[in-house]
């Protein structure tokens, strides 16, 4: 409790010293508008005086006094006078005069006369006198001397601080 004295002391100062800024400060005046003029309510214009005037009935208008003229009844044409003429069957055109020529046959043409030639046998060639030389097998040549296979070597490992 002996620690919160000097905080209040603190804060009353600066309560003080804002409230006493704050009156010397010049006040501002707002100038309001002037009010607006009062609503004045205007009233409708009161109805005409005079009331319409009454309905009128019209009649409608008398009928004709002509009846429509009678129905004259049309009788249809008379028909022709003259009956259509009679049919006359034609006859269909009288075959071509020239029938076609007939078929005339012509038999193959003769043999010719000449024999083909007789076959003549050729035998075949003579064995030739040398026989051919016998095959001589020749095996692969020795494998090259091969190098040593390769090792592999790891690194040294590193240095440990």
């Amino acid at each position: 409790m002996a620690n919160l004295w000097p905080h209040l002391c603190y804060a009353l100062a600066l309560i003080l010293l804002a409230t006493n800024v704050v009156a010397d400060h010049d006040h501002y005046t707002y100038d309001c508008p002037p009010p607006p003029p009062p609503y004045v309510y205007k009233s409708p214009p009161p109805p005409s005086p005079s009331p319409p005037p009454p309905y009128v009935y019209k009649s409608p208008p008398p009928p004709s006094p002509k009846p429509p003229p009678p129905y004259v009844y049309k009788s249809p044409p008379p028909p022709s006078p003259k009956p259509p003429p009679p049919y006359v069957y034609k006859s269909p055109p009288p075959p071509s005069p020239s029938p076609p020529p007939p078929y005339v046959y012509k038999s193959p043409p003769p043999p010719s006369p000449k024999p083909p030639p007789p076959y003549v046998y050729k035998c075949p060639p003579s064995p030739s006198p040398s026989p051919p030389p016998h095959y001589v097998y020749k095996s692969p040549p020795p494998p090259s001397h091969s190098p040593p296979p390769y090792y592999y070597k790891s690194p040294p490992p590193p240095p440990y601080y």
